[in-house]
């Protein structure tokens, strides 16, 4: 019997639904239109099965679902024209193509490890969250968001995902935190501390670390309620204080520090506060950025800045990139995410920041901020919150 070419067998695994996964990588010419990587996988759509194929380029993927019937030919033009080399999996056996100069294939079976093609299809399936919704989590249920049997509530889903993508953006940092004894964590502007209840619980109940946990806020009653919940839920080294941003002094150091919705220059505030801490992580969720909406010019930006509107959205945005600039140049790396969906507000941009290792003035960034501001005429509250720290101006 004649031995199988590799496109017959892709073609068989799809019709016999025993596809898992393929990954084109190599690219023959690496141009900008071939992506470096497209990785193919069947997904379950409300209209049946496709075939997703997930095309990298640089720092970003493209989607596109294709159906059953031409998932193998499209499959198959990809490697030939554009790929030196492609892993296909099936459910039972894996099998690698490394292509020639001359463009043919040789074929290298290998130890299946594809896993269960239905894990792969359920495209739709419940996202996996860092607090199961199934599992009774004793603070959701005392802030109203999950029932005593561990459903969440219809009308406090936007709430959950919030809480769950704000302990998913933690995760990913930890790395950052000193391993070696207690961390002290503070939260400005904590409010009905939804998230610093998520924090407390990851951190101290669900991984074991030794923490302290500091809520502050400015309103005395809601601060009451916090302390109280504190109490019952046993959280022993999680704390709620009354008091201002700029104004707490009862600490010297702090190893994070977590800001949401500070308005206008209480962020900076926050900001200041943390780095004069020498916090390793800070995560800030800006709000009503007012203050270089009053002091951004710019003769060639006269097409948005001549609007109220984009001039307040482009005030927005430029703010907070003066604060990333700044926060770079002291050292830290920085990301700017999406903290939840815009559609449920448009104040959803989270600065995540933290120590890289090098906690060096970089006088490259510093100068990239210079310009920065120069050019837009602003004269942000964080640098001058920050001046004994940063570079002086000749």
């Amino acid at each position: 019997m004649k031995e199988e070419s590799w496109q017959q067998l892709l073609e068989r695994w799809i019709e016999e639904g025993a596809f898992v996964q393929a990954t084109l990588s190599q690219p023959r010419n690496k141009g900008k239109e071939t992506a470096a990587k497209v990785v193919v996988r069947p997904v379950l759509l409300k209209n049946g099965l496709h075939y997703q194929f997930e095309s990298h380029f640089a720092n970003k993927a493209f989607h596109l679902n294709v159906e059953a019937a031409q998932a193998a030919s499209r499959m198959a033009e990809l490697i030939n024209r554009d790929y030196k080399q492609a892993l296909m999996k099936s459910e039972d056996r894996d099998v690698q193509l490394l292509f020639n100069k001359k463009g043919k294939a040789t074929m290298k079976e290998l130890k299946a490890s594809g896993g269960a093609r239905q894990a792969e299809l359920q495209h739709n399936r419940p996202k996996e969250r860092m607090l199961e919704e199934g599992k009774v989590v004793p603070f959701l249920v005392e802030l109203g968001i999950m029932t005593p049997e561990g459903k969440v509530y219809a009308r406090k889903q936007d709430k959950y995902k919030q809480i769950n993508r704000f302990l998913e953006m933690v995760s990913d940092v930890l790395h950052a935190l000193p391993q070696d004894r207690e961390v002290t964590i503070v939260d400005f502007g904590c409010g009905k501390s939804y998230l610093t209840f998520a924090l407390y619980h990851l951190l101290a109940i669900e991984q074991g670390r030794s923490i302290r946990v500091i809520g502050l806020d400015l309103k005395a009653d809601v601060i009451a309620f916090c302390s109280d919940l504190a109490g019952k839920l046993g959280f022993s080294k999680l704390q709620f204080l009354v008091g201002d941003i700029a104004e707490y002094e009862e600490l010297h150091e702090a190893d994070m520090v977590v800001t949401l919705h500070a308005c206008d220059t209480a962020t900076d505030a926050a900001l200041a506060k943390a780095i004069s801490w020498g916090a390793s992580v800070i995560l800030s969720v800006p709000c009503c950025q007012h203050e270089l909406f009053r002091q951004v010019q710019s003769e060639e930006l006269s097409p948005i800045l001549s609007h109220g509107l984009l001039k307040e959205r482009f005030a927005a945005l430029a703010t907070d990139a003066a604060r990333g600039s700044l926060l770079e140049t002291l050292g830290y790396k920085v990301q700017m995410l999406e903290f939840v969906d815009p559609e449920h507000t448009p104040k959803n941009l989270l600065i995540r920041a933290f120590m890289s290792g090098n906690s060096e003035l970089s006088m490259g960034k510093w100068k990239e901020y210079e310009s920065y501001r120069d050019y837009l005429h602003l004269s942000p509250a964080l640098e001058r919150m920050l001046q004994d720290r940063l570079p002086h101006q000749a």
